[in-house]
């Protein structure tokens, strides 16, 4: 008996050539619709479904595969007598090898002014019921999802007359991977579209990016996944044109910098190491404000990434290139701005569009054993008109500019945070400490070794539950800070700041960041 292959694709990527190969080894080959006609156009012999099913084509093709002939086919055990006769007492067929992969949803979702109808009309169902009809009985049946699977599975069977065991199953587990990430994307969008925040299931996919030479330490695997749907202002998004392959801490530390940058809507340069801020510079163009951001800290920022709001023209490509950096990230490169990064063979550049840097998408991060989900802190989450000031001192214009820019950057610290600046670059950043008190000190001790703590202004990430904070900043001549208030002793550190001559807002919003 000649065996059986059943193919139906929208993505017809080598599909012709792959079936003319299977037409030379023996396969009868029945198909549908698009795929018919492009086989049929080649001069390829197809069997059409109706012939097999002898029942017609129905509902704009909504039916056409869902009958027993088919499944029957592809389900039946080989080597069940029971399954045996009932093929050959309802005249079954089997059918051996199944190519399809489905309807162009994710696509037709990304189109500009899609309607839900056309999304609808673009949900599989034949397909997915063929893929995993044919997956399940991988004993007997090969399936095939990915065009790029077309040349191992022609050498077997050249070879062979059958693919292997090993390799069906494979196939399987790729076929049942396949539909449930397509899966996934539907029940996302329907979910989206009628408004629930929390489901009681979660059902996300994410397609691979690149495999990791390792993780945050060498004897870690990993891997570096991207969602489904594009995802704006993205490190997965970024193209990248020199230096070797992104690693596990680069893309975490690459992430961390860019939610920074779009923090910034004026010319800045960010400086990251270890997804904490080493300096951050804003400017009336880039030049400076990488100067700005250089200038803040010039030892941390060896080794580490620097993204840029604006293109990178030559006179700031060669400032970068006297110090070892990891990444840089920009919209662009101007062509001499590459040719002087580019002889250095370390470093990595990328590009990335930066004209969308607000997304409203949720955050997920793991814990042993589960998942959390929030919405992202994005730029902006408080709104300066809603400020307060809370001392009898009011912030000068100056300072009020200098707390608007450290306010944004200050989110970005992980806790408990503290960060001193000017209105154009950062000056004393305290990260991550145990207690608050301890970040104040860090910062301060930061700015006066740097001869940059004068004038400087403070941002913390969240309320002062004591005094202290406000006292030592007061001590050493800090005249302005903004916090977000909310402490039982708020008013112990406004009578302090009071004592001193500071100028305290208020933002009713915190910005911890774990």
């Amino acid at each position: 008996m000649s065996k059986r292959a059943l193919i139906s694709v929208s993505d017809k990527a080598g599909i012709v050539a792959f079936a003319e190969e299977l037409a030379n080894l023996g396969f009868e080959i029945i198909s549908t619709g698009g795929t018919k006609k492009a086989l049929d156009d080649a001069g390829l012999a197809t069997i059409a479904i109706d012939s097999v099913t002898e029942f017609p084509e129905m509902m704009d093709g909504r039916v056409k595969t869902l009958h027993p002939k088919i499944h029957g086919g592809l389900l039946a055990k080989r080597d069940n007598e029971d399954h045996v006769k009932a093929m050959e007492d309802h005249d079954i067929k089997p059918i051996d090898l199944v190519v399809v992969n489905l309807y162009p949803f994710k696509e037709t979702i990304q189109k500009d002014g899609v309607t839900e109808a056309e999304a609808i009309e673009n949900i599989d169902i034949g397909g997915p019921s063929m893929i995993r009809s044919a997956a399940k009985n991988s004993d007997a049946v090969t399936v095939l999802v990915d065009p790029v699977d077309y040349e191992q599975v022609l050498k077997e069977l050249k070879e062979e007359g059958v693919t292997t065991l090993k390799t069906r199953k494979k196939l399987a587990a790729k076929a049942f991977r396949h539909t449930a990430a397509y899966d996934a994307l539907i029940s996302e969008y329907l979910t989206d579209l009628v408004g629930i925040e929390t489901p009681e299931k979660l059902t996300r996919s994410y397609d691979l990016k690149q495999s990791l030479r390792y993780g945050e330490n060498s004897h870690q695997k990993a891997a570096f996944y991207k969602n489904q749907l594009p995802t704006p202002y993205s490190i997965a998004q970024a193209e990248q044109l020199h230096g070797k392959e992104l690693s596990y801490n680069n893309i975490k530390d690459a992430d961390a910098a860019l939610r920074i940058a779009r923090e910034y809507s004026k010319p800045t340069v960010v400086a990251l190491k270890h997804m904490n801020p080493c300096g951050i510079g804003t400017a009336s163009d880039i030049d400076q404000a990488f100067d700005f951001a250089f200038d803040a800290d010039s030892v941390s920022i060896f080794g580490g990434i620097i993204v840029l709001n604006r293109p990178v023209d030559v006179e700031t490509a060669e400032k970068m290139s006297k110090i070892f950096l990891e990444i840089i990230i920009a919209p662009e490169f101007t062509d001499a701005a590459l040719e002087v990064l580019t002889k250095k063979k370390n470093v990595r550049l990328l590009t990335l569009d930066f004209t969308n840097t607000v997304t409203r998408e949720k955050e997920y991060v793991s814990v042993l054993g589960g998942l959390l989900v929030q919405e992202q802190d994005l730029p902006h989450a408080d709104k300066i008109q809603d400020w307060h000031v809370v001392t009898d001192r009011q912030p000068t214009n100056e300072e009020l500019e200098a707390l608007e820019f450290a306010w944004n950057a200050v989110k970005h610290v992980k806790s408990n945070a503290i960060l001193l600046a000017n209105k154009e670059q950062t000056v004393g950043i305290g990260a991550g400490q145990m207690n608050r008190v301890g970040s104040v000190k860090i910062a301060i001790n930061q700015a006066q070794e740097a001869g940059k703590l004068e004038g400087a202004v403070l941002a913390s990430d969240a309320f002062f539950p004591m005094n202290d904070s406000v006292e030592f900043a007061g001590e050493h001549g800090i005249k302005a800070i903004i916090q977000p208030g909310g402490s039982i002793k708020d008013q112990d550190s406004i009578d302090m700041a009071n004592k001193y001559g500071i100028a305290m807002i208020f933002t009713d919003v915190r910005h911890f960041r774990h």
